[in-house]
């Protein structure tokens, strides 16, 4: 990776070569295939596809990067800023790879919001998902924010678009296809979410199931006991205490299944992808 002074020393290279000699066509077509690059990661990538940004603000922040990055990434080697009907499809696919493979963390909260929720007596509360635009359960969505929160506390934020720029130095614009490769790594990513959110709820699970235990026993051994009014207040308190403690974890939890995902999108990118 380029340190900072060659990147700045760089960037002003090329201002001056498109100031002295503009070429503007490949200009205008390397910023094109920019921003359908970046559309991907606006749509589905967290935190950027958050509908509590106005699109606007989307609008202008993917063409003032693509403004900016357009003269960079169409003088690296191999680049062919060149529009096409592959060209276009190939960026879209490597937004598309970014979004996809990072909404998966979203995934993983809001399923494991959900199991929770059954746990909890909540399967019937649910609210409308600003982000979804559909009813989603109330530990859901609470999951969801916190994991924004703690993406924006930790920067990783910002992990999100250096990983994004390096992309344009691994896969230069106009050169990539994908094959088949990719969707199947893609869909076998999709298959441990559910795996993390349990893993994710495994503690006030195994605190709710063993109340449960405990009441059907107590139900066996004394029949006269209202075990239903006992069984849901105690599960519910003993749920929200391991919940409350195991909290301190999930920061941890979120940031390493982040930085999981995030290598994953680049691996792909670099193997499961052949560069024309």
């Amino acid at each position: 990776m380029l340190a900072v002074p060659q990147f700045q020393n760089l960037v002003g290279e090329l201002t001056a070569r498109l100031e002295s000699n503009p070429d503007w066509p490949r200009f205008l077509s390397a910023m094109v295939l920019v921003m359908v690059r970046i559309s991907g990661l606006m749509i589905f990538a967290p935190i950027f596809s958050s509908a509590a940004i106005p699109p606007r603000v989307k609008v202008v922040f993917v063409l003032a990067v693509s403004f900016l990055l357009a003269p960079v990434v169409s003088a690296l080697p191999m680049a062919h800023a060149d529009l096409g009907v592959m060209p276009v499809l190939g960026e879209l696919g490597v937004g598309l790879l970014f979004g996809l493979g990072l909404s998966l963390l979203n995934e993983i909260l809001s399923f494991s919001g959900q199991l929770l929720g059954f746990q909890f007596s909540f399967s019937l509360v649910n609210l409308l998902d600003p982000n979804s635009t559909i009813q989603t359960p109330l530990l859901a969505q609470l999951f969801s924010l916190l994991g924004v929160l703690v993406l924006i506390g930790a920067g990783l934020d910002r992990t999100l678009l250096l990983a994004f720029l390096r992309s344009f130095r691994d896969v230069p614009v106009g050169t990539i296809s994908f094959n088949s490769a990719a969707g199947l790594s893609l869909v076998t990513a999709m298959s441990g979410v559910f795996f993390a959110a349990l893993q994710l709820a495994a503690p006030v699970m195994a605190a709710t199931l063993l109340v449960e235990v405990v009441t059907s026993v107590l139900g066996k051994l004394s029949p006269q006991l209202p075990v239903m009014m006992i069984a849901v207040p105690a599960k519910t308190m003993l749920g929200y205490v391991v919940l409350i403690g195991s909290l301190a974890l999930w920061p941890r939890f979120i940031e390493s299944r982040f930085s999981g995902l995030l290598n994953s999108a680049e691996y792909l990118l670099r193997h499961a992808a052949a560069v024309r």
